[in-house]
Parts: C-alpha cells; sequence; structure tokens
C-alpha cells in the first residue's frame, strides 16, 4: 500500500496525518509553515516544470481581487510590502528539494517560487503556494526565469484592463507554459 502524508492547520495547530499499511497516524508538527520531512521524494517531479499539484495547488491572497488591484498589484512595489523573508521561504525550499527527491541539492540552483506570483494575487506564505523551482531546465525548456517573464507580462495585461485577473489567475495555476497562449497574449 502506498504511504499517504498530509498536513493539516486546524485551530493554529499543525497535525500530520499519515496513511500506511492501512494505519491512520495524527501528530502535531512543530511549525505549521514546514513541510514534514521524509526519507522519499514526497512530490512528483513528473509535472515539471510546473509543480506537483498534489504539494503546490496555489493559494490566493484574500486581499486581491479585481476591485482591489489599483491598490495592490497594479501599485509598484507592492509584492515588497508583503513577501515574506528569506529565513521562512530557505527553510521551506530546503524542506522542498527534499520532498521533490532533487538530486541536485544546492539551494542556489532553485527559486523558493510562488506557484500563484505574488503580482498576481498568490499568498505570500502559504506552503501551498510556495515550492522550489529549478533555475536549470527540467527537459521541457522552461525554467524559474521563464516562468518569471510570462508573470510580468500576465500582471502588465491585467493592470491594463486586458485581462481579468481571475483569468491569468486561473491560466497561470493551470499551466504557466501556456498561459500567455491560452489568454490570447
Amino acid at each position: 500500500m502506498r504511504s499517504l502524508h498530509r498536513r493539516f492547520a486546524t485551530g493554529g495547530t499543525a497535525l500530520a496525518v499519515t496513511l500506511a499499511s492501512g494505519a491512520l497516524v495524527l501528530a502535531p508538527t512543530a511549525h505549521a509553515a514546514v513541510r514534514p520531512h521524509a526519507t522519499a521524494a514526497l512530490c512528483s517531479q513528473a509535472y515539471l516544470p510546473l509543480p506537483d499539484p498534489n504539494c503546490t495547488p496555489g493559494v490566493l491572497n484574500p486581499d486581491v481581487t479585481q476591485d482591489t488591484i489599483d491598490s495592490t498589484i497594479c501599485v509598484s512595489g507592492w509584492t515588497a510590502t508583503i513577501r515574506p523573508s528569506t529565513s521562512y521561504t530557505n527553510r521551506l525550499k530546503a524542506q522542498g528539494i527534499s520532498d521533490y527527491g532533487y538530486t541536485d541539492t544546492n539551494m542556489s540552483d532553485y527559486e523558493e517560487d510562488h506557484f500563484i506570483p505574488l503580482e498576481l494575487g498568490g499568498s505570500p506564505t502559504d506552503p501551498q503556494n510556495l515550492w522550489p523551482e529549478p533555475h536549470y531546465s527540467t527537459g521541457s525548456g522552461g525554467t524559474s526565469y521563464t516562468k518569471d517573464a510570462v508573470e510580468n507580462k500576465l500582471k502588465k495585461a491585467v493592470c491594463s484592463g486586458t485581462v481579468a485577473l481571475t483569468d491569468a489567475q486561473n491560466a497561470i495555476a493551470t499551466d504557466w507554459t501556456t498561459a500567455l497562449s491560452s489568454l490570447g497574449l
């Protein structure tokens, strides 16, 4: 039987849920923002250059809506006001490199990426919106740098009124490699 491991936050307490060999185990975790340690990869690299949707489905920032874009994402420098510290993201990155089973464990070869980017209203701190995205090509030609360019074009389209925020969010969360073409950009 395959082992299943998930984390849940319940009233401020983080729980690790493990199902293995037919037994369900609930245990408090030390910190809700840190993914559980594993000896084998918890997340699949099969989706690269996208994250494993079971590990990183993407989470939105509820403060960013179509009605608030002129006071949030479309304000120059706004994302810097909500970007988490590197001490926070580096812990997640190190654990994510392990969770994804990357053989290259050099932290500088990855960006702890917001799957739904801050500039499109992604959650700044939710671990389900953060993952270690390789700077190097993963066989499809996509890299963290390629995704950054897509994010910038989508933000520009949203702020100019060419594309609705939810359409840009859905396109990037579905497949950032086709997001621009799916929106006709």
